[in-house]
């Protein structure tokens, strides 16, 4: 599916800046050798020792940022522009990291040289492409093709006669499963073999909107019920590494809290409640209060928080915006019973009405949960039966395109839901 979302940046008005190869080599210039030449030269009036090492060190900086670049920009959904300094900060980091843990000499100022170039170079760029090219696609006005509807944003042309497109590198659209006439599946089998891409709108429909309405419980990318496997395995040893390593930073910060907590309002620094998780098995989720204690015996409506909900503190209000409140579901996941990124957990009354009423709502449970999600960085919360209809599609996307960048895109778009509150209530 990845690579579908990266051919979908192909654009009306090609730029050779569009290859990566292209790119790539422009970063590799002005980003690796150029600072290194003028350091060498003593051009630069700051010099240090270990140039060399830092040279390789910024050469992977350049490739796996760019990289890990075009991997979550091609993502729907996804403005490029706000992924270039987390995607080359991460990769530089990883750099820095290992010339500290293997102790080399390297020169830190050619480091941040190369790394100010680098986002300046990649911005330039983006520039340049976003100025320059189109998104446009050609379509076949027939069957099923509410996605021209949906997506205002690109530039949609009808085909009105079965002739394939002149336009070189034309992208054509059509609702496969339709029963077209005999003139319009010809014209689409000749624009195959003139090298032009067909999709199918569905297809589309899922690449632009980041959501996935599954018909059939089979339509994922594996051609089987189960995501990837091998991912699977290898996130839950990431989520337990990751945790193990956060925890002498989290354990004061979650003190802190607790202590603001109990000066707030009185009950329980905690909140705990049974929710629907991994496979169908119910665990207990923890959570820092932030609402009134409920009366006991509480109905399904009581576990949907409202907008302006006034059972909700004072402090209560900020831990939900700044998602602090979230923090002690780190123990479940080193419990194994969430993970970092996934579909949020429903309360066990929640998730049995929506499996009465929404087909396929249980498929959501073969991932396990996560504090974070494609759905709350798209969406935000939810309260109502159609928007929970709508976050099931964003989490059928998640689960088809289940993999370690889409996971990582979540992570940075999590970092500006954070700041900025979004979907918070």
């Amino acid at each position: 599916m990845l690579k579908m979302y990266a051919e979908l940046t192909h654009r009306s008005r090609y730029s050779l800046f569009e290859s990566l190869r292209v790119e790539a080599l422009l970063l590799v210039v002005l980003a690796v050798m150029v600072p290194a030449l003028l350091f060498d030269r003593g051009v630069l009036p700051i010099r240090s020792p270990g140039v060399d090492y830092a040279v390789v060190a910024a050469g992977f900086g350049v490739v796996f940022g760019l990289i890990l670049l075009r991997r979550v920009s091609a993502f729907p959904g996804t403005t490029i522009f706000g992924y270039i300094l987390p995607s080359f900060a991460s990769s530089y980091g990883i750099a820095l990291a290992a010339l500290f843990l293997t102790r080399e000499n390297y020169s830190r100022a050619y480091l941040a040289a190369s790394f100010v170039i680098a986002v300046a170079v990649a911005f330039a760029l983006r520039f340049h492409l976003a100025k320059t090219t189109v998104q446009r696609f050609y379509y076949v006005p027939a069957g099923q093709m509410s996605v021209v509807d949906q997506t205002p944003e690109v530039e949609w042309i009808p085909l009105l006669t079965p002739e394939v497109p002149t336009v070189r590198r034309a992208v054509i659209v059509a609702d496969l499963r339709h029963d077209h006439e005999d003139a319009w599946e010809r014209m689409l089998a000749e624009a195959v073999i003139r090298g032009h891409v067909v999709y199918h709108a569905k297809q589309i429909t899922e690449s632009l909107t980041g959501r996935v309405a599954i018909e059939h419980l089979s339509e994922n990318s594996f051609g089987s019920l189960m995501p990837n496997l091998a991912y699977v395995k290898v996130k839950r040893v990431l989520d337990v590494i990751g945790t193990l390593a956060m925890l002498p930073l989290l354990l004061p910060l979650l003190a802190v809290i607790a202590i603001a907590i109990r000066l707030d309002s009185r009950g329980s620094v905690l909140f705990t409640q049974q929710r629907m998780g991994f496979r169908g098995e119910p665990f207990t989720v923890i959570k820092f209060r932030t609402m009134r204690p409920r009366d006991p015996g509480a109905d399904r409506d009581d576990c949907v928080t409202q907008d302006d909900d006034d059972r909700i503190t004072r402090l209560g209000r900020f831990l939900r915006r700044s998602r602090l409140d979230e923090l002690p579901q780190a123990f479940n996941v080193l419990r194994g019973e969430m993970s970092w990124i996934g579909p949020r957990p429903e309360a066990i009354p929640l998730s049995h009405w929506y499996e009465a009423e929404i087909p396929h709502y249980r498929y959501r449970h073969i991932v396990r949960p996560g504090i974070s999600g494609w759905a709350q960085v798209n969406q935000g919360h939810v309260a109502d039966l159609k928007s929970v209809n709508l976050k099931l599609h964003y989490d059928f996307f998640y689960i088809k395109n289940f993999s370690a960048w889409l996971d990582l895109l979540i992570l940075f778009r999590t970092v500006g839901t954070v700041i900025s509150g979004f979907g918070a209530k």
